[in-house]
């Protein structure tokens, strides 16, 4: 039923152009529901991040705010996603403030309406604040709660979500750091000065529920006790502080990236009644899609990297599409205590999508033109980066939406060949949660039911740049350096294997668009037996990893475009499947990464690497990446989050990371929501002028091999000590100083 009530509201609306004062004062009994207008639980919607947006209709410099509460505040209120419930505000104020969070710092002009759904529309005469200097605060009832108004897609929710960002992002500053943010905000170059308009819309993409009995006070708790939610809002906070000296130069030109992505999973499931509420690992590879049945056109996994100028800024905008299959293995016990599992081949699920939607980034630091007009170094690339939902089983009896959590971005980009050209390769790991929720179809809309999955994902992403015609000669006769990490599920004696590997890849001379090429490994495992024990094995070995020049079919033409096929026997047909699996290479060669797909290995990834062009010398790293670690008991997935890696001049490192925890007790089927861990050591360091380093301190060995100018540094990670036994995959990039 449709409710108008515009009408019921003009009473007592106060259209104000003063701080503080109220847009509505004394509404109490009205009925909470809006008619047409969009609401996330009733309408899942793929291609589109988990917050609905009810932007439509608004002017440019009108938001339309909306309140949510727990549902203890409002049992009678309308449901929304997250276990909230909408309300009509008794009261909202606008008013100008900083990082004391104060009310009376200056006035901001605005007027009020309400639109045909009954919410509140506020209009700025000034236009839409794009700084934190403006708040938008509600009360219901005696509960109070407020929101940035500077959220881009100008849907203001004022929730729990919203009021952490106030409290703890914009709370956590002191006079210095307000102040260096507002000097971006007010300046008519300076890129970061939209980093609160894009965090303030992106922390309400992020599923989390809060209790059906949840106060305000225990509703914030909750997300500070998130540690994924909290490490997002803090690194958002750090990010807009880069300012206008970091945000102004763009070095990136419109460019396209082959990407090679790894998903590792540890969740739970509550999909199937005689494994409900079991622990899950799962792996996400990505796909080359087909997208008609005669194989005429495919769709790639690929990054888009454009940098652009509109109103005499700089800009750099990415987007990624990457299709991916998946394999779970359900880790449980039965009623005997016995512990059970039950591989989830690939063949069960359908192609999925882990796609970002585009927004802006920053690369830093800036290239220093005082020294020398030619020199151009390494630069992280920055950004929050929201992504899409998706859905699939649409045509059968269980249709599934996936939902993931945004996430801070902080990847490597390699130094370009030239000025005006883009880096050959973009090089991250980061973590997301998300869910996987039954839909049900009511009217063409599909609405939100039970939740089937809580999954926490550990992403690789390796982005390389395409090539307009590769040849296979770019790659012969070369050593590799290489690492791996590759899980493995469903033997039936040993059902659970984590196996990493580091060695060297020795290609031949090419015979057509074939290369043959051996490996030399020293591989570790954590293996997990059917009887729940878990061990820790080590080999070494040889084999033949041969490459083929992978065709890509473009809508414009075929083309070799840097696509490569890994094989052992079996390359496949020209745009068939391989027994390894599917990669790319940068265009000069001197990078490849791999997808390995139902391989000897299982899947996961490989990274390849010439030796350096520089030895390492002193520096200051950016470490990311995934820790396995199991006991008898036990299964935890650790994900190493922006940590730092500092080389000395004496031979020595040492590793200081924060990062989330996930962890699985397997008696009582506990798995627990992200939680802060850290890992610290020191460490001595062995490396050769061919690229191979091992660094090892106390029960840690890290070995693999470093490429590039010393500025990439790929790592396994080994410990055999028990009774956890841990193996994972690092990656090392170096942080460029700024001048």
């Amino acid at each position: 039923m449709r409710l108008n009530l515009p009408t019921l509201l003009a009473a007592t609306l106060i259209l104000t152009a003063c701080s503080g004062d109220s847009a509505i004062d004394g509404v109490k009994e009205i009925p909470n529901r809006f008619g047409n207008a969009v609401n996330a639980l009733d309408d899942f919607s793929p291609g589109s991040t988990g917050d609905s947006n009810n932007a439509r209709g608004l002017r440019p410099n009108e938001v339309r705010v909306t309140m949510e509460v727990p549902a203890s505040v409002a049992p009678q209120g309308e449901p929304t996603r997250r276990n909230l419930r909408i309300v009509v505000p008794d009261r909202v104020e606008v008013y100008r403030t900083d990082y004391t969070l104060r009310k009376d710092l200056g006035t901001v002009r605005f007027s009020t309406a309400t639109d045909d759904d009954g919410y509140l529309i506020i209009a700025f005469e000034d236009g839409v604040p794009i700084g934190p200097d403006v708040v938008i605060e509600a009360s219901y009832r005696g509960t109070t709660l407020k929101a940035l108004a500077a959220d881009s897609d100008r849907d203001v929710k004022v929730n729990p979500f919203s009021h952490y960002l106030v409290a703890q992002g914009l709370g956590s500053y002191d006079a210095f750091d307000f102040q260096t943010v507002m000097n971006c905000v007010n300046s008519s170059l300076c890129l970061n000065k939209y980093v609160w308009g894009t965090v303030a819309d992106q922390v309400h993409d992020f599923e989390i529920d809060i209790g059906t009995n949840a106060s305000i006070a225990s509703a914030l708790d909750r997300l500070d006790n998130r540690a994924d939610f909290k490490a997002y809002v803090a690194a958002m906070a750090d990010y807009a502080l880069l300012g206008q000296d970091n945000s102004d130069t763009v070095r990136a030109s419109s460019a396209d990236y082959n990407s090679i992505f790894l998903g590792l999973e540890l969740g739970q499931t509550f999909r199937e009644s005689n494994a409900f509420g079991a622990g899950q690992w799962g792996v996400r590879t990505a796909q080359e899609e087909a997208l008609t049945a005669t194989g005429s056109a495919y769709l790639y996994p690929a990054l888009t990297l454009t940098s652009f100028e509109a109103f005499n800024i700089n800009v750099t905008s990415l987007a990624t599409d990457i299709p991916y299959y998946r394999q779970t293995l359900i880790h449980g016990t039965d009623n005997g205590g016995s512990q059970t599992f039950f591989n989830r081949s690939s063949d069960l699920w359908a192609r999925n999508s882990h796609s970002s939607a585009p927004g802006a980034a920053t690369l830093t630091p800036p290239r220093s033109d005082a020294q020398n007009a030619d020199a151009i170094d390494p630069a992280r690339l920055l950004a929050g980066r929201a992504l899409y939902q998706s859905v699939t089983g649409r045509d059968s009896s269980r249709i599934t939406g996936w939902t993931r959590n945004p996430y801070y971005l902080d990847a490597f980009t390699s130094a370009p060949a030239e000025p005006d050209s883009s880096p050959d390769r973009v090089l991250t790991s980061y973590f997301s949660a998300g869910k996987a929720i039954e839909l049900q179809e009511e009217g063409g809309k599909l609405k939100r039911q039970d939740t089937l999955e809580d999954h926490y994902l550990s992403v690789f992403e390796f982005h390389l740049e395409r090539s307009s015609d590769f040849s296979l000669s770019t790659l012969a006769e070369q050593r590799y350096n290489l690492v791996y990490i590759a899980p493995r599920f469903g033997n039936e004696d040993d059902p659970l294997v984590f196996e990493t590997g580091h060695g060297t890849w020795d290609t031949q001379t090419p015979d057509g668009n074939r290369l043959a090429a051996e490996v030399t490994l020293d591989q570790f495992r954590v293996v997990r037996a059917s009887n729940g024990q878990v061990r820790a094995e080590a080999s070494s070995g040889t084999g033949d990893w041969n490459l083929a020049n992978r065709l890509s079919r473009l809508s414009q033409s075929d083309q070799y475009m840097g696509r490569l096929t890994l094989y052992e026997d079996q390359p496949g047909e020209e745009c068939g499947t391989p027994d390894m699996g599917l990669g790319a290479t940068t265009p000069d060669g001197s990078l490849m990464a791999f997808n390995l797909d139902d391989s000897y290995l299982g899947d996961g990834l490989v990274i390849a690497g010439q030796p350096p062009t520089d030895s390492l010398v002193p520096a200051r790293y950016r470490l990311q990446g995934v820790i396995i670690a199991m006991t008898d008991n036990t299964s935890r997935m650790h994900q190493i989050h922006n940590g730092l890696l500092e080389l000395d001049d004496g031979g020595g490192a040492t590793i200081n990371a924060a990062g989330f925890e996930i962890h699985h007790d397997i008696p009582s089927s506990n798995v627990s929501e992200p939680r802060q861990a850290s890992l610290a050591s020191s460490l001595g360091v062995t490396a050769t002028e061919d690229g191979e380093i091992t660094l090892s301190g106390g029960e840690l060995t890290l070995a693999g091999f470093y490429t590039g100018t010393g500025d990439q540094i790929f790592l396994t990670l080994r410990d055999n000590t028990g009774p956890e036994f841990q193996t994972g995959l690092l990656i090392a990039t170096v942080i460029p100083e700024s001048d």
